[in-house]
């Protein structure tokens, strides 16, 4: 078992022009496996620190922007170089964090390395352009860089879902400020500053601090062109007001309520159920593309509840970084209370609440932010952990005798981020995910660990807007410039 105590404090600095800058006030990062001990301290940035970074992006990003894409690529792909013999530090660090287990955080920092590299080999579409040929005019359609990109990363997977933007941005030629989530800044800007070292100063930069202090700074400068947020849909809504008043773009991965449809025909053997427990409960639940509601044919309901109750029993609790855990505590103290509620609710209200797995030998689920997985059974459709994104360890499974009532039920949200189909029939399954409203359809899979991340991934509805990754995550940095010639 991990001794707390022994584990050294972590502190980082700002990172801007090209160089490290103190702070008087800094953020401090608590581990949510017994909410009490201090894993290390971030700097807490000035309003007047986080518009230095702004400027330092501002000056930099002609020189960027006028070097040829290639360029620019090799030398983001060249900035790699320090974090493969960093990764098990990091990935200790990020668990500390943020809760996870380490085999978890050991994988956010392998997804940041492969997503920039897949952003790199789209150098050669940046300088793309379409002729139009005469009459009436000769038009080129051309594609230029916007300037200074703010990106704001969440907590739970912070690596990853930052370089579903990040690389994109800079091979596109823009300059970039990022900021890591206060909760959880450690590991985030340890990466980040090393691959900024590499980079030109003002290309990248690093701004840690309380949202109230350095929001602004970071969003309504009029030298900002673009502000690329995920979290939650409250955040998103207070970014979106925020960027209004300059008339600053915006891209925002909000939440999901995602739903799962195990049509009668589903296939159930081999790891079936594993992927379905790996598309819930990766995370103690807490990513947004994961399975919030599971519809399931009622020919098939019993073999998915006993599925999945095995798996759920198998599960070991305890810190993230300990031995035989599989799953880590939640990241704060408020979304444990939050799940519990809607839990509660559903019970209250007559659903069946089923609660699985066990603490590893020493581990105190008293403290922290433990909360054991459960599945509620046969809830009703308007039952909040139905309705809302519990983003937790629980699952609510719904019967139902009718396909097309399913997709109407899974539709029947505020949200539309990600979906799953699960069918022996990929025919059927095509026909089905072209009837559901959500950006990205998984089929007989579900959750990151199964996303072609050469693809484009957004959501509909209050999920969001805008895409990443991919030929049109890479356009989402770049502005569409025509010119057109006499004939």
């Amino acid at each position: 078992m991990v001794s707390l105590d022994q584990l050294p404090e972590i502190r980082t600095e700002l990172f801007i022009d090209g160089e490290t800058r103190s702070t008087d006030d800094h953020l401090q990062v608590v581990d949510p496996a017994d909410g009490t001990s201090i894993v290390g301290y971030a700097a807490a940035a000035s309003a007047k620190q986080a518009e230095e970074a702004v400027a330092a992006a501002h000056r930099a990003f002609p020189a960027w922007a006028a070097r040829s894409p290639q360029e620019r690529a090799e030398l983001v792909a060249a900035a790699l170089a320090p974090l493969e013999g960093d990764r098990n530090t990091v990935a200790e660090i990020l668990t500390r964090e943020n809760g996870k287990i380490r085999m978890e955080s050991f994988i956010d920092s392998i997804v940041f390395a492969h997503r920039l590299s897949l952003a790199t080999g789209l150098a050669d579409r940046v300088a793309d352009v379409v002729e139009l040929p005469a009459p009436p005019h000769r038009t080129t359609i051309s594609y230029l860089p916007l300037g200074v990109v703010t990106i704001i990363v969440p907590f739970n997977w912070p690596l990853a879902i930052l370089a579903a933007s990040l690389p994109y941005a800079l091979v596109a030629g823009n300059t970039v400020v990022v900021k890591p989530p206060p909760t959880t800044p450690l590991a985030t800007t340890r990466t980040v500053q090393q691959v900024a070292e590499l980079l030109p100063p003002g290309v990248l930069n690093v701004v840690t601090g309380a949202d109230a202090e350095i929001g602004a700074a970071l969003i309504q400068d009029d030298r900002v062109k673009k502000v690329c947020f995920t979290g939650s849909v409250g955040g998103g809504k207070r970014i979106m007001g925020m960027a209004s008043e300059t008339l600053t773009r915006v891209a925002l991965e909000l939440g999901g309520n995602d739903p799962a449809l195990v049509l009668a025909d589903a296939d159930l053997s081999g790891d079936a159920f594993a992927k379905m427990f790996s598309g819930t409960f990766d995370s103690t639940g807490q990513i947004c593309m994961a399975t919030k509601r599971l519809y399931v044919h009622r020919s098939r309901y019993d073999e998915v509840v006993e599925g999945l109750s095995g798996m759920l029993a198998a599960q070991r609790l305890g810190h993230g970084l300990d031995e035989g855990v599989t799953m880590g505590p939640l990241h704060q103290a408020r979304q444990k209370e939050y799940v519990q509620e809607l839990v509660a609710q559903a019970r209250e209200s007559g659903a069946e609440v089923r609660e699985f797995g066990e603490a590893v030998e020493g581990a105190d689920l008293s403290v922290g932010n433990f909360l054991k997985p459960t599945l509620v059974l046969d809830p009703s459709d308007d039952a909040r952990v139905v309705v809302e994104e519990q983003f937790g360890p629980t699952l609510p499974i719904l019967p139902f005798d009718d396909e097309e009532d399913a997709v109407a039920r899974a539709n029947d949200t505020w949200s539309g981020l990600c979906s799953s189909v699960w069918t022996a029939d990929l025919d059927r399954a095509a026909a089905v995910a072209a009837r559901l409203r959500t950006g990205y359809t998984f089929v007989n899979e579900h959750g990151a660990a199964f996303l072609d991340e050469r693809a484009p991934f957004g959501g509909f509805n209050h999920s969001g807007m805008g895409r990443e990754m991919g030929i049109e995550g890479l356009r989402e940095f770049m502005d569409t410039h025509s010119v057109g010639f006499p004939a």
